[in-house]
């Protein structure tokens, strides 16, 4: 029950805070929906006009029954609700959904009348809800609509099911599918003075229904969430947390006549197995569905939602770096220039600072993924509870041990790590199943919260695709080599690999990876001459290379010839220096390391980016001389 009592301590932290005065959390009982029509009535509960309601939740009130209603299940809202519920004149109209299924009388629209009349009887009535009763009492919901062309009928005076002309579509049809009964109606109260006329955002008609609906709880027992011995229990807990439509639930037990309480308990409620306050599961859900919808990672499945418990900002965990701190972290200090691993290092820890300056270390920090297999029934797949130290701790860790330049296209060139998402893009490639993708970030998260090393097959299989230029298109792959890169720098961190070219790792691995990158720019620089645009040699041999550096390298430098002749005459400045490079780092291998012609591991494209980086921001001093080039 640990997560119920941080969601309930983040809601009573966060409710009514002036720093979500934009977002403010809902009040309990009260749940959102999607609204099609908008009735605007004056204060005796006379129509004045209607309208219809732009894409947006509306916080409406609702019981228990009424928020987790599915299918043909006859639960009105106290107030807003379907014409279906609202019209007394819908079956007159031809309505299709008259009653329950059972074959008992009582329709959708008296259960509604019941349930307002009673809200309206009671001590904890409200003017705006007497003028809604007053209006529905008349009995004349559809025909309003009707002769505001709101709604359609056909030649016999009947709603229409669906639209089969050729004209252009009404936008009621565009709103919902097929039944008309099933657009959703909310009110608008016009009273002289009244500043709130819209039910759904005045203050003191939630109070009105939040006190009435807690008047109605019958049931009382043991909330194990908060450890209160008699309250009133919730019977159906919320659904709808990710979305307006979204139909699965995080608590349910609806199995009375199997076997899950049969034996074990005296009743077949569930409530001696787990029973949960109305109040206590009213909070919780409703405050995780605030912070879904503030905060939350919903690109698919699963959803990972991260927060403070007193409502403090906190990086989101599966951003990158560039989403999280900006483009660029790296220090504008000249002294940094020759590393920018040093520079991005330093202006991390300045970002990370300024998160630890609101979050104390005893600060609870919640992570938590759900996922839902059915369209009923959801699980929380991932939960962590940190210190707001130790949670910034482990964010700086994973953005420090996989940094490395990102190339994602001409609209973002960053320093630091990838987001789990675009992992799994580069890992199996941009069209990836999303079952694949949501896998990929499950098995990330804990790598970002608990500091555990990266799946090795992920890094193996994301060098694989950088290996595999032919058949990307460029932005594609300088994404994904960027991130092959990180992944493999961040579980080799204990070689502490260096963001710019060393010079001094000789490892053969590394070593053969500057050779392509330089046999690249070789032949690259002379097409670029010729005014040629295709892939170079070493890119079109990458794969094979990877696989067979040393004969492949045979094969490259042959190739090169022709190039060699072209540079050899119009800048042979550039070339005397690319073959000196060629040259040095030719040196710097030791014989039998040369010689092995055994498969390169993901190091090499450590040694080719970081290559190519110092061979592209290098040029001659004159291209018709033989003189060295210098550093832009």
């Amino acid at each position: 029950m640990s997560w119920l009592q941080q969601l309930i301590e983040t809601y009573d932290t966060c409710l009514g805070a002036d720093q979500f005065v934009t977002h403010p959390l809902p009040p309990i009982s009260h749940t959102p929906q999607q609204a099609h029509i908008e009735i605007v009535l004056d204060g005796q509960g006379n129509f004045k006009r209607a309208a219809f309601v732009q894409k947006e939740e509306t916080l409406i009130p609702a019981t228990e029954d009424s928020a987790g209603r599915s299918g043909s299940t006859i639960a009105p809202h106290p107030l807003c609700d379907k014409i279906q519920y609202v019209a007394a004149d819908y079956v007159a109209y031809g309505g299709s959904k008259k009653k329950k299924t059972d074959g008992s009388s009582s329709s959708f629209y008296a259960e509604y009348l019941e349930q307002l009349s009673s809200w309206c009887a009671s001590s904890f009535t409200h003017p705006k809800a007497q003028a809604v009763l007053s209006y529905v009492q008349k009995g004349s919901v559809v025909s309003d609509l009707v002769r505001e062309q709101i709604l359609h009928v056909d030649g016999r005076g009947k709603l229409l099911n669906a639209w089969e002309d050729t004209g252009e579509k009404p936008r009621i049809f565009r709103l919902i599918v097929e039944d008309q009964g099933d657009a959703f109606v909310r009110w608008t109260v016009e009273t002289p003075g009244d500043l709130v006329p819209n039910v759904w955002r005045d203050i003191g008609l939630q109070e009105a229904w939040i006190n009435y609906n807690a008047s109605k709880q019958k049931r009382a027992g043991l909330c194990m969430a908060t450890g209160s011995p008699r309250v009133a229990l919730a019977d159906n807990h919320p659904k709808r947390l990710r979305h307006s439509g979204d139909g699965a639930r995080l608590i349910s037990s609806n199995d009375d006549l199997g076997f899950t309480f049969r034996g074990r308990f005296t009743d077949k409620t569930g409530d001696q197995a787990c029973g949960v306050g109305f109040t206590a599961s009213q909070k919780a859900h409703l405050a995780l569905r605030w912070l879904i919808q503030r905060q939350a990672y919903r690109k698919g499945d699963p959803t990972v939602v991260a927060w403070s418990i007193i409502g403090r900002e906190i990086p989101d965990p599966l951003g990158d770096t560039a989403s999280l701190f900006g483009p660029s972290t790296e220090t504008v200090d000249p002294s940094y220039r020759s590393d920018a691993g040093q520079g991005y290092a330093l202006g991390l820890r300045k970002k990370i600072a300024g998160y630890r300056a609101h979050l104390s270390a005893d600060t609870s920090i919640v992570i938590l993924a759900l996922d839902a297999a059915t369209p009923g029934r959801m699980a929380i797949t991932f939960y962590r509870e940190l210190g707001g130290d130790e949670f910034l701790n482990r964010i700086e860790a994973w953005h420090s041990r996989l940094a490395w330049r990102q190339n994602y296209g001409k609209a973002l060139h960053f320093i630091g790590a990838p987001a789990p998402r675009d992992v799994a893009q580069a890992a199996y490639g941009v069209k990836v199943d999303d079952g694949l993708r949501k896998a990929c970030v499950e098995r990330l998260l804990p790598c970002i919260s608990d500091g555990r090393s990266i799946p090795r097959d992920l890094v193996e299989s994301t060098v694989r695709r950088a290996a595999q230029r032919t058949g990307m298109e460029s932005w594609e792959w300088e994404k994904t080599l960027g991130i092959a890169c990180s992944l493999f720098k961040g579980y080799y961190s204990g070689r502490d690999y260096n963001m710019s070219l060393e010079p001094d790792r000789t490892t053969r691995d590394y070593l053969y990876g500057r050779l392509l990158a330089v046999a690249d720019r070789m032949e690259g620089r002379a097409l670029e001459i010729a005014g040629e645009r295709r892939d170079t040699t070493a890119m079109r041999l990458m794969h094979r290379f990877s696989s067979h550096p040393y004969s492949t390298w045979r094969t490259i430098e042959l190739a090169l010839q022709p190039y060699k002749l072209r540079l050899k005459s119009k800048t042979p400045g550039t070339l005397n220096w690319l073959e000196q490079q060629i040259d040095q780092i030719c040196g710097q291998f030791q014989a039998s390391d040369f010689m092995a012609d055994g498969k390169l591991s993901g190091e090499f494209l450590l040694g080719f980016h970081c290559q190519r980086a110092r061979l592209y921001a290098w040029k001659p001093v004159n291209p018709g001389t033989n003189e060295a080039p210098e550093e832009e």
